[in-house]
């Protein structure tokens, strides 16, 4: 019934229209009279149905002019929708164009006047049905893939379908579709062969006039393409298809190129060139996201007053101004690497190639300005230590390691994603694509004019002592290439350079070059560069030296003679084919020959291989997992073979710099991963074996266990609570440093997905991984270690079980007590009389002749712990002297070194539950520190006043000041019993952290007491000992963290406005290492190197960084009260654009602003991790701004001050997530936390959340925080939910904040896109 109602209606119309047409009728009243007929029948207008019946009619059967300005005038009239017919009539119209010029023409003058006025169109009822119908007539969700689609969607949709099937039509027209025969037209451009009506009135011989319209329509369809790129709304709303379907745009892009090149009816146009076009197609969408147009609009206006502007000041990096507080988080990253006392399962490469592409997304910076930025941080870095203090710390050669070897790889790496480029949907997702793809080898060019303007900062380039006579050999080499000598690696070994004619002094750029040609990131022609180097040779010395041991001979078949073995150590490989040739002989040549062979991957190569050594450090750690040889089929582990070449490995790598370069690799998984097998294996035999190295050395089974145990526990925080820094339910980032999260790292590196093989550094790591065992490894593979490990932390965690009497532990127990205090046997004391403290049991005495038990090294450390406690405890009870206790327990640590682990862990048990009485240091039963203690708390003193701390007053006299805990005296008397040579070294590697941590953790002063007695000890570790003193300071004082952290917030920002550029910046916070090396009296420990040493032992990381948001916000009102006078903020408040009155003062205090931001963010990551950010979006910053400031208050801050703050906290937080999480989309986290924040926003927005904050800090903070997402981490934008993204934009415009609000749904992505475009035709 209601279909022949239907049919009724439209028969009717039809009647109308014909009659018209017969009558050439006035078209205004056929207008009317069809109008009239459908309201009364109940039709809303406009209506779809009746576009669909008029074009059905008209096309093909009564295609004539009157019935045109029929149709013309019910589009003027809004009887029928405009982008409806518009849509029936490209449909139908634009394939039989040729046929039917007139027709095309009339279309396109359609099209000029209503595709361009879409305001109108979208404000009627039936705005979703209109928009339907279309989609039904084009099939646009169809042809985007997309399935359910918002009106606004399908505008959008319907807009970029018009202007490419004008564009398809046009390229046919010209013949220019044939050059890209691959790429069909998804649009209806050609006729099909049943819609080919002959005898059509417009169809007709074709005749002159019209094969000149048919040109001259060619030409309009192009200019029309022109207008759709010109027209303020169209081409927003083309961008949008730009940003979200990049597919698509790629080949409109692509296609709108070949038009431009090759069309000749584009040159034939008055109104658009050539060069025109091109230009809208390049700058299309270019200025959307930032736009520059509003006055008004805090998009403008925060970019405008946050921005640096570019490095232009070589000085100004150097000394510390603004441009170089640019790269200050990467100054502290940098720096945060170099302490000796953490290593890091995550890669250095990994960490820098964030931190470098959060901070170019989020300062602007060109690329060039990046890795200048980046070289310069990595400079400081070398010359902050030239003559770095003596102690177990990282040296120079990790601070190379990080120069040379990290950066370069850093810069490698960011160049290979930029030149490979996906070219796929699924690849290059909703980004700018198409514009990164066709820029692509523009970082290498960067890079290039970097390290040319690099040669301008020649105090940053002068080389350390230790590098000298490289640096000299490598402008050597360059100054013979540009001379034209060629010479051999050979020569280029034995040259000296007082054998050239002219001076070769060579500094730290010239290195640099090197270290890029040999990564392939330049090439020869850097020798060419200006001032690169000083003249020409015009002939070699004929001194010509004869063949010297060196690896150019090595490489021609010289053995390795003990000779070559020392010059191969003591000068690294310079090529991959030297390493693969000597690792070569470490796998398949004689037993000397292979450990000559390790011995030389051990040294230089390792340590100063710059341009090899991540692949030398990777052959060390398949040394250290050596497959099972096919013929072997013994019963006990083939690892026991390869015991000679596994112990000089281990030993070789087990200085604190070579940890070090494996840990800045992001080796330190992988090495776990090799050690732990050798320690199961070796710590469950019988040392009953030896085997005698070439240097005539013995070792045994608990040798090898020892040295690979002391070296695994280098690489976690072993003495430490698991769970001693909790944040929310996130783990920490002491807890993840344990065997289980090291093996689950390194099994991350075996998966070997798309996204890997993407990352340069992460297919490094996979390969690495692979090569030892393709199969992911757990600790469950290693019973032995996984039984000592739980035993470990219970050790830590609780008071010793009691020791079962006859059993196994329990006669190891009585075996270890005999062996350590044999001599108290032999008088008056029985060892039953020690063991019975602990146990009640007792054990048959021992004499000297008696030899030392043959037990694995695992069941020796399972009873160590209850050996510890019974020596301790008969020392507390009288029955061992503090003598015989230190004594004892170093026989212990001789006979296993490895089980000095285990007393570490029972020594740090003990001394955190207090139970035991301290003893008086008096130097008769205990050492005395009495000689220096004094001199040692003075200097303590003086490090901290230096940094504006307050020391905590220490008791008076010497008896207060010289009582430890017994658990702390015997450690440390055991300690002091080791020689500082080689062969003690990793064993006080091992101890020297877990005892600082011991000392930290009892009552002051037991650290001075402590460091006094070692500084005694070594006298040339004074300055480490008297500075690592003072670092626990802070664990006793949480008013003096405050202190320090307000002292790194001074030193930053300097005193004034223009403090930066002369007291301020990255020099004052970390200065120039812990010595006094300049004239002008720099601060012995500058704050932020002082912080770096602290912080990881400060537990209550959520009180810090309330700490660094509260000294943040100080330092923004500081800045605002000192950088702009009160008359000059008076008029700021009152003028309509805070940017015009006072524009250098606001500037000027808006630079300070961000780098206090930076510093802030900075220490917020590097202290407590993802937790600390997570919980900083979560928590901290909703309760900030719910809470009431007593000093807004007070203040009635209204203004500026307000305004600093705000956008103060929003670059501080975009900060913050930057640096966790990363700018690009790879993040699992993100989305989210993120969700959370940008929830409490819109509910704020809403009116949902009552805020406490001043109102103009609230409205600089969200506009702040969206402006910088939307234009440094758009990819961030994508991860909200839509719904949210809407209700901020709609939060947004309630501001007045109109383009702010349109660019968050531009970013949005395609839930947001509809909205986007329906708000950009709402401001036509």
């Amino acid at each position: 019934m209601a279909i022949s109602m239907q049919n009724t209606i439209w028969d009717s119309v039809l009647e109308i229209t014909k009659v018209a047409q017969e009558k050439g009728s006035d078209p205004l009243i056929w207008a009317l009279q069809v109008s009239s007929s459908l309201s009364s029948s109940g039709v809303g207008l406009p209506s779809p149905e009746l576009a669909n019946v008029l074009v059905s009619y008209i096309f093909w059967d009564n295609n004539m002019p009157i019935l045109w300005k029929l149709l013309e005038k019910a589009l003027a009239l809004r009887i029928v929708p405009p982008l409806m017919v518009l849509a029936l009539l490209s449909d139908r119209v634009v394939p039989c164009r040729r046929s039917r010029p007139v027709a095309y023409r009339l279309y396109m003058e359609l099209l000029k006047t209503f595709a361009f006025a879409l305001k109108g169109q979208i404000n009627v009822p039936n705005y979703e049905m209109v928009m339907k119908s279309i989609d039904g007539v084009l099939h646009l969700s169809h042809n985007f893939g997309l399935e359910a689609t918002s009106p606004g969607i399908l505008v959008v949709e319907f807009l970029y379908s018009i202007v490419s099937q004008l564009l398809d039509a046009s390229l046919d027209d010209e013949g220019l579709l044939e050059l890209i025969p691959e790429m069909k037209s998804r649009w209806a451009t050609k006729p099909q062969d049943m819609e080919i009506d002959a005898n059509d009135n417009y169809n007709q011989m074709q005749t002159e006039y019209h094969e000149k319209l048919y040109k001259m329509n060619t030409i309009m369809a192009i200019e029309m393409i022109g207008k759709f790129l010109q027209d303020k709304s169209t081409s927003r709303i083309l961008d949008l298809v730009r940003q979200n379907f990049p597919t698509h745009w790629i080949r409109f892009f692509q296609r709108l190129q070949l038009l431009g090149t090759n069309s000749s009816a584009l040159r034939n146009s008055k109104i658009l060139t050539a060069e025109d076009l091109l230009q809208l197609t390049t700058g299309s969408g270019s200025n959307i996201v930032l736009s520059r147009e509003s006055k008004t609009s805090s998009l403008q206006k925060f970019h405008s007053v946050m921005a640096f502007g570019s490095l232009v000041s070589s000085s100004g990096l150097c000394q510390g101004a603004s441009h170089s507080a640019l790269w200050l988080p990467l100054d502290l990253a940098l720096e945060d690497a170099m302490d000796g006392y953490q290593v890091n399962a995550t890669s250095a490469i990994e960490i820098i190639t964030g931190s470098v592409k959060a901070l170019q997304a989020i300062n602007g910076t060109t690329w060039h300005e990046t890795f200048l930025g980046l070289w310069v941080a990595a400079l400081r870095l070398v010359q902050r230590e030239r003559e770095p203090i003596e102690g177990p710390i990282p040296r120079l050669d990790a601070r190379l390691c990080i120069l040379l070897s990290i950066t370069t790889l850093v810069v490698a790496d960011l160049i290979a994603e930029d030149e490979n480029t996906p070219i796929d949907e699924s690849e290059c997702g909703s980004t700018n694509h198409w514009k990164e793809k066709k820029l692509s080898g523009k970082r290498r060019i960067d890079l290039v004019s970097s390290l040319q303007l690099l040669g301008d900062y020649q105090t940053l380039l002068s080389p350390p002592q230790s590098v000298v006579s490289s640096a000299n050999q490598a402008v050597a080499k360059a100054m013979l290439f540009v001379s034209g000598i060629n010479v051999g690696s050979t020569y280029s070994e034995c040259i000296s350079m007082k054998d050239l004619p002219i001076n070769c002094s060579g500094n730290m750029r010239h290195l640099i070059v090197e270290a890029c040609i040999a990564r392939g990131l330049l090439d020869t022609s850097a020798y060419f560069w200006p001032g690169y180097v000083n003249g020409c040779i015009n002939q070699i010395p004929h001194s010509m030296p004869a063949q010297v041991p060196g690896w150019s001979s090595f490489m021609k078949g010289v053995p390795l003679s003990l000779s070559m073995v020392n010059a191969l150590v003591s000068s690294p490989a310079s090529s991959l084919a030297e390493l693969e040739k000597i690792f070569e002989l470490a796998v398949k040549g004689s037993d000397d020959e292979k450990i000559s062979a390790a011995t030389v991957l051990c040294g230089a190569s390792l340590l100063r291989g710059w341009n090899i050594q991540e692949h030398t450090a990777h052959f060390i750690t398949r040394l250290l997992s050596p497959p099972v040889p096919a013929e072997y089929s013994g019963s006990e582990s083939h690892l026991i073979r390869y015991a000679p070449i596994l112990n000089v490995l281990i030993v070789g790598i087990a200085t604190v710099d070579c940890v070090q370069i494996f840990s800045l690799h992001g080796l330190v998984p992988q090495l776990a991963c090799s050690l732990m097998p050798i320690c199961e294996v070796f710590g469950s035999c019988v040392p009953d074996v030896s085997w005698t190295l070439p240097t005539g050395e013995d070792i045994s089974a608990h040798a090898v266990f020892s040295n690979a145990f002391a070296l695994l526990l280098k690489l976690w925080r072993f003495n430490h609570p698991p769970l001693e820094r909790g944040v929310g339910d996130v783990p920490t980032v002491g807890s993840q440093l344990t065997p289980e999260y090291l093996l689950s790292v390194r099994n991350s590196h075996l998966v070997s997905s798309g996204n890997v093989l993407k990352d340069q550094n992460k297919r490094r790591l996979s390969a690495v991984a692979t090569s030892s065992s393709a199969q992911p490894i757990f600790l469950d593979s290693f019973p032995k270690l996984k039984v000592w490990y739980r035993q470990h932390q219970k050790c830590l965690a609780a008071t010793l079980s009691d020791l079962v009497h006859g059993t196994p532990v329990h006669q190891i127990v009585n075996v270890l007590l005999n062996m350590m205090f044999r001599k108290i046997n032999r008088g008056s004391q029985s060892l039953t009389t020690v063991t019975s403290v602990s146990s009640g049991s007792s054990g048959p005495g021992t004499d000297d002749s008696t030899p030392r038990p043959k037990l694995p090294a695992w069941d020796i450390l399972e009873a160590v712990p209850f050996v510890v406690d019974a020596a301790l405890t008969a020392c507390a009870h009288g029955r061992l002297s503090p003598r015989e206790l230190a004594t004892g327990l170093k026989d212990l640590a001789d006979f296993l070194p490895a089980s000095l682990a285990t007393i570490v862990s029972y020594f740090s048990a003990e001394v955190s539950r207090g139970v035991w009485k301290p003893v008086f240091m008096n130097g008769t039963d205990w050492p005395s520190p009495a000689a220096n203690l004094s001199i040692v708390e003075e200097k303590i003193k003086k490090i901290l006043a230096a940094t504006g701390v307050d020391v905590p007053s220490l008791a008076a006299g010497v008896s207060s000041l010289a009582t430890i805990p017994l658990p702390l005296a015997a450690f440390v008397s055991l300690t002091i019993t080791y020689k500082i040579d080689k062969a003690s070294e990793r064993f006080l590697n091992l101890a020297g952290p877990a005892l600082e941590s011991l000392a930290a953790g009892c009552p002051w002063p037991c650290m001075p007491i402590v460091a006094s007695l070692w500084t005694q000890k070594a006298k040339r570790w004074f300055d480490f000992l008297v500075f690592s003193a003072s670092r626990t300071v802070f664990l006793h004082n949480n008013d003096a963290v405050f202190q320090l952290l307000k002292s790194c917030f001074s030193a930053t920002l300097g005193p004034n406005a223009a403090a930066i550029s002369s007291n301020g910046g990255v020099g004052a916070l970390l200065g120039h290492g812990f010595g006094s090396h300049f004239s002008g009296g720099i601060s012995p420990v500058a704050p932020g190197i002082l912080y770096l040493r602290v912080y990881r032992s400060i537990r209550d990381i959520v009180s810090l960084m309330e700490d660094i948001i509260s000294l943040m916000m100080l330092s923004v009102r500081e800045i605002a009260c000192t950088g702009l006078p009160r008359e000059r903020l008076e008029k700021l408040k009152r003028s309509k654009n805070g940017l015009r009155c006072g524009q250098f003062s606001l500037t000027a205090a808006m630079t300070r602003v961000k780098l206090a931001a930076s510093l802030g963010a900075s220490l917020i990551w590097l202290s407590g991790g993802l937790g600390l950010v997570q919980a900083l979006f979560k928590e901290t910053l909703p309760s900030w701004f719910i809470a009431v400031h007593r000093s807004e208050q007070e203040e009635g801050s209204k203004g500026m001050v307000a305004m600093l703050g705000g956008y103060a906290l929003a670059f501080f937080s975009v900060h913050c997530g930057a640096l966790a999480w990363g700018v690009d989309s790879s993040s699992k986290r993100r989305p989210k936390v993120l969700g959370v924040h940008m929830e409490f926003l819109a509910s704020a927005l809403d009116g949902k959340i009552s805020l406490g904050c001043d109102c103009t800090t609230w409205r600089a903070y969200v506009s702040g925080f969206v402006s910088l997402m939307v234009g440094c981490t758009p990819s961030w934008v994508l991860e909200v939910d839509a719904d949210v993204l809407k209700r901020l934009s709609k939060g947004l415009r309630q501001w007045n904040e109109k383009d702010l609000a349109l660019a968050l749904l531009e970013t949005g992505g395609v839930e947001t896109m509809g909205e986007a475009a329906e708000l950009i035709i709402e401001d036509q």
